[in-house]
């Protein structure tokens, strides 16, 4: 109904039903006397009201005189204000058989307009033949909702429906309709007044006989009859004060039939509310005309409360709307007042003037390309609107590539000797790291330009890689920048990401030039050896453009997309583990081996590094504390055994903060002077004031050195004073002494409590007290090995140290030869047991022909401790030994390590870690190493101090080591 209604709105203006009528000048009635308000309901423009209505319904007044309708072309002083149905031959109570038009959407009420559309042809032509005969009329009955069917599936049913199934869906109450007008398959009604079907006469078109309904007598005069038509009237006048529509409806729909009567005001009340169509029906089919004024009075009551909640959202709508176009108007006035005043430009003039002032200094040293890029990104944000996405995108592209060092660098420094006095200041020891990083200076200053390199410094935790790289920043003088890429994952964070994407940003070395604003930084790039591998590609690979010195000349980041310079660059990358790095990466490397400290370097460390800047955190003067020699010595041989000063330095921030503790334990700090204050409560309570005689009252003071007085409030205080010597005794200004006096008196107090309080000894006597007990104990278990037990050297993650493998026999028996393997071994090292085990029972058939241990004897070889993993291949030599010391029952030399990887053979393999190897040696008090053959270039590199006093055999052949090991010939190398 609703679309058949707004279709027809829009095609039959309502003023083609009114042409052939007269409109009368009548009173407006009392219910138009309303102030005109807002249009409100959709509903008004679906609904026509006609101009006039004889249904029938007039009142009868309680004499029993009934109100007769007007015959055609009478003329009396009420048809006058009744004039609006077109006259026709037959009367409208003459029509006791009409066809039957199924209403969809909404019931006609007497006395308005209803357009409806008409798709059964049959039914079209059967009322377009009524029209022709004079007798234009039908019956406009309410169609029942079916159940399952909605909108137009519903109005598509009524087409099929026929005969009885037709009249089943039809409400029995309807509305006799005239005619007015039928346009193609539009057919406008108007209704006159209300019907009940009786039977059905014709099933196609359906024709129905019908009894015409009138209003149940009522009494004109009734007050409560009254006093709902009053209440009906009162809040339709509300309602139409809303909508000058309704007003004008209101108004011709009386002037054309004249003044309301209480059936017309319940029925224009329903029709023009918004209730759905039961309720509708439902006043439609009452004839009490009380009961239908109270149904009507409860739908227009219903309607003045949704007109009032819509006119509060429609208020607050234009109210938010109207703020916001004033705020627009204001601001877009107060632009263009600044802008004629110079104040202010528009904000792409703005950004604009910004990268072009960006440009200005440097614009002769950016490269040509990048240059024509940045004029088409300018000329391109002038075109585009401040609102659009695009217009963000492009301003942060252009703050990014104006923001770039294009072509500055800072000035080096080529000075060989300033770079060596920086270096040895930051650390200790490092001669090879410092001498590669020389050199590269001594090459810049005889080309006069530097050039980017790639330095990978590897070796354990805690051997100051990270600081390293920021001394030679230092020492260079150039900008320094570190990024970690332990697990990335992500390519995009060194190439960059595309713009297209939300939220793109460029890759870390283009964030890194704009950061530290020179082309020529040094980068540390950390932990190199630990790049992840995620969905978003393989960083591993992307380092290499960013690295390669032969293709990082043109790096390209996907975010600029414009080639940038790193070939000046000096890349410095840290790693803990060099066969971690992919080999591709690793072969653009040149590799700085930095195995880690021995003990003198630790001590050096120690005393001229760690323990200085500890002392000045912590607050405390050298004067106050002493860490001898021994404590240090026992803390690193006993507490701080891997390669690396980390732990060394916690370890000494511990035995600072505990001194710390100490030290003001016993008075060093002298707490300031907090001068007794009374509350303002206090001073309430009081007097009101507090006078100078009242606060000598409450002060005890007391005389120090005659000149300072002190005073103190409360029985707190009194107790603390009381306690305190008196050369701590706090005091404050202002009293009977001069400020100078009392700043005299709290230096000579201070030197009074640094001479009180004993400088703290750190021994290695009570070192236990600040560290607790010793973590490490001596690695080396036996003063003489047993049979059966060698000493191996190996190499950790955390540096060198010394490892005892041990055989023993299980049980003894003909043929009962095998090998049990504990200790936490990996592959490799299982497979150097297996290997030795065979070679031992070569080299004892060769010596020891009747010997038949290893055929006959189950044997289990461990290697402690257990708990710990280990692996590697240079444990094959001291596993041999150990294998036939037990054979031969005969213990190794004392003091002797050894390491080596063995073949089948018995040829002896290089091995690695020889540094780490030594030192671990040393700190056993091993006198006699020995080292595979091909490792004597290693050896020769280190540092005197760690090869002092050891006596070291490279050997190539197995058999030099058991000579070496049993002492048949022990001088042969």
């Amino acid at each position: 109904m609703l679309k058949a209604i707004t279709r027809c709105s829009s095609r039959l203006p309502l003023g083609a039903h009114l042409r052939s009528y007269v409109p009368a000048r009548e009173p407006v009635s009392p219910l138009l006397r309303v102030p005109r308000g807002h249009n409100r309901s959709p509903y008004l423009f679906r609904r026509f009201f006609c101009s006039d209505s004889t249904d029938g319904s007039d009142p009868v007044d309680p004499a029993g005189s009934e109100m007769k309708p007007v015959e055609a072309g009478e003329e009396t002083a009420e048809s006058k204000s009744s004039s609006a149905i077109v006259p026709t031959v037959v009367k409208p109570e003459d029509c006791l058989t009409v066809i039957a038009l199924p209403l969809p959407h909404r019931p006609l009420f007497p006395g308005f307009y209803m357009p409806i559309y008409v798709k059964d042809p049959k039914l079209l032509a059967a009322l377009v033949e009524s029209r022709k005969r004079q007798a234009p009329y039908t019956g406009a009955f309410l169609l029942k909702d079916e159940e399952g069917t909605e909108g137009s599936d519903a109005e598509k049913n009524i087409y099929d429906l026929k005969g009885k199934d037709l009249l089943n869906r039809l409400h029995e109450v309807g509305t006799l309709a005239q005619i007015t007008s039928i346009q193609g398959d539009q057919v406008v009604l108007i209704g006159h007044r209300r019907l009940r079907i009786t039977e059905m006469v014709s099933e196609d078109p359906l024709t129905v006989k019908v009894d015409h309904l009138k209003e149940k007598p009522y009494d004109k005069d009734d007050d409560i009859l009254k006093a709902t038509s009053f209440e009906v009237i009162s809040t339709l006048r509300d309602v139409l004060k809303t909508s000058p529509l309704w007003r004008d409806h209101a108004q011709t729909y009386t002037q054309h039939i004249g003044d309301f009567t209480y059936p017309r005001v319940a029925d224009f009340g329903a029709a023009i509310s918004g209730a759905n169509k039961l309720q509708c029906q439902q006043v439609l089919e009452e004839l009490d005309v009380h009961k239908r004024l109270k149904l009507t009075l409860e739908l227009v009551k219903k309607e003045m409360e949704i007109s009032k909640i819509q006119e509060s959202i429609a208020k607050a709508i234009e109210e938010k709307i109207s703020g916001e176009q004033r705020r627009y108007l204001l601001n877009e006035q107060l632009k263009a007042i600044k802008k004629e005043l110079g104040l202010e430009t528009d904000d792409k003039t703005a950004l604009s003037a910004k990268f072009r002032e960006r440009l200005d200094p440097k614009k002769e040293k950016i490269p040509q390309h990048v240059l024509q890029v940045i004029e088409e990104e300018l000329t391109k944000l002038q075109l585009l609107e401040a609102s659009s996405s695009e217009f963000n995108v492009t301003r942060n592209y252009l703050d990014w590539l104006t923001a770039l060092p294009w072509g500055e660098y800072s000035d080096e420094n080529f000075d060989v000797i300033q770079a060596q006095k920086i270096l040895d200041e930051d650390h200790y020891g490092l001669t090879d790291v410092k001498e590669r990083i020389l050199e590269f200076i001594a090459v810049g200053k005889l080309r006069g330009t530097s050039q980017g390199k790639i330095v990978c410094l590897s070796g354990p935790p805690g051997v100051g890689k990270t600081s390293i790289g920021r001394s030679i920043a230092r020492a260079l003088n150039r900008k320094f920048y570190r990024f970690s890429v332990g697990g990335l994952s992500d390519v995009a964070e060194i190439k960059g990401h595309r713009r297209t994407y939300i939220g793109a940003m460029p890759g870390k070395m283009v964030q890194c030039l704009k950061g530290v604003g020179t082309a020529n930084p040094l980068v540390l790039i950390d932990e190199i050896d630990k790049l992840g591998r995620g969905h978003a590609g393989d960083p591993a690979s992307a380092m290499l453009e960013l690295l390669d010195p032969e293709q990082n000349a043109n790096f390209l980041d996907h975010y600029l997309d414009v080639p940038i310079d790193l070939s000046k660059v000096l890349f410095v990358c840290t790693a803990n583990v060099v066969e971690m790095i992919p080999n591709p990466l690793l072969d653009r490397m040149e590799v700085i081996s930095i195995a880690g400290y021995i003990t003198d370097e630790k001590m050096h460390i120690a005393r001229d590094y760690l323990e200085k800047a500890t002392r000045e955190a912590c607050g405390i003067k050298p004067e106050q504390v002493e860490v001898t020699d021994s404590a240090l010595l026992a803390l690193i041989e006993n507490y701080c055994r891997e390669a690396g000063v980390r732990n060394l330095q916690k370890q000494i921030e511990k035995i600072y903060r505990k001194i710390a503790l100490q030290l003001v334990r016993q008075g060093a700090y002298i707490e300031p002077v907090v001068e007794a204050q009374v509350q303002p409560d206090e001073v309430k309570a009081q007097s009101g004031s507090v006078s100078n005689e009242t606060a000598v009252e409450r002060v005890e003071a007391e005389t120090v050195d005659g000149s300072i007085d002190r005073e103190e409030s409360g029985s707190a205080v009194e107790a603390e004073i009381v306690d305190s010597p008196a050369d701590q005794i706090p005091t404050s200004i202002g009293q009977s002494g001069t400020p100078e006096d009392t700043v005299e008196a709290e230096k000579t107090k201070e030197s009074q409590a640094a001479k009180n309080v004993e400088k703290v000894l750190v021994d290695s006597s009570n070192l236990v007290d600040f560290v607790g007990k010793p973590v490490f104990h001596a690695e080396r278990i036996y003063d003489q090995t047993p049979v059966g037990v060698v000493m191996g050297l190996a190499w950790t993650a955390m540096g060198g140290s010394t490892l005892y493998i041990e055989t023993t026999p299980i049980e003894q028996g003909e043929g009962k030869g095998a090998l049990n393997l504990t200790g936490q071994l990996g592959d490799v090292m299982k497979e150097s047991a297996q290997i030795a085990h065979t070679v031992a029972r070569a080299i004892l058939l060769e010596k020891d022909p009747e010997n038949p241990f290893f055929a006959n004897t189950k044997l289990h070889l461990h290697v402690p401790a257990g708990a710990t993993p280990k692996d590697g291949p240079s444990a094959g030599c001291t596993m041999i030994t150990s294998l036939l010391s037990l054979a031969m029952n005969k213990p190794v030399k004392k003091d002797l390590a050894m390491t080596g990887e063995v073949t089948l053979t018995r040829k002896i393999l290089p091995i690695g870690g020889v540094k780490e190897k030594t030192i671990a040696a040393r700190r056993s008090d091993v006198k006699t190493i020995v080292f595979p053959s091909a490792n004597r270039r290693d050896f020769d590199e280190l540092a005197p101090n760690v090869k002092e006093g050891l006596e070291v055999h490279f050997v190539d052949d197995y058999a030099q080591i058991y000579n070496l090991a049993f002492g048949e010939n022990q001088n042969t190398e």
